[in-house]
């Protein structure tokens, strides 16, 4: 009986630690824009490089909004 049950519990831990594995962790691609040229950069592109710095010189960038407009409706 204390085999089965340990079994079993085996069973449910490795079934677990698969499906943890399998799924993958979400990264979030965010984009910038130089402030002076508008020079679109990515968040993976500005962690590559030493200092954050558009390739004209600029050091100020603004998060680009999606074009989605959210709608909330008033309580």
């Amino acid at each position: 009986m204390i085999n089965m049950v340990e079994e079993i519990t085996e069973e449910i831990t490795e079934e677990i630690t698969e499906e943890i594995e399998e799924t993958p962790a979400e990264t979030f691609d965010v984009n910038y824009a130089c402030l002076r040229c508008g020079t679109m950069v990515s968040n993976t592109e500005l962690s590559r490089l030493p200092e954050i710095k558009c390739i004209c010189g600029f050091r100020v960038f603004t998060k680009v909004r999606p074009p989605v407009v959210k709608t909330v409706k008033a309580i």
